[in-house]
């Protein structure tokens, strides 16, 4: 997937940030279950619709298509995957 559709995907995700100096950096469970979720079948097969309608887009200098329903598919399907496991990382 491009940079900038996961950038503007990532924008709308929740992150958290904490700090922690007994422990060092804690990592975040969830963006690391969500990388791994990018990487299920079902959910790369979500991800070639929406960079193949991205490219669509972008290839007409006008058009009122978007690819809203293939961001919310693939979100959906990496949070889905991800929420499965998600509360088992945490203490």
């Amino acid at each position: 997937m491009s940079s900038s559709i996961w950038s503007f995907i990532q924008s709308f995700v929740p992150t958290v940030k904490a700090e922690d100096e007994d422990e060092g950096e804690l990592v975040d469970p969830q963006k690391i279950l969500r990388e791994k979720c990018k990487e299920t079948k079902k959910c790369q097969d979500l991800e070639n619709k929406l960079n193949t309608c991205n490219d669509r887009v972008n290839s007409r200098s006008q058009t009122t298509e978007t690819c809203v329903e293939e961001v919310i598919d693939f979100m959906s399907c990496i949070d889905h995957c991800a929420a499965k496991t998600l509360f088992h990382h945490l203490k």
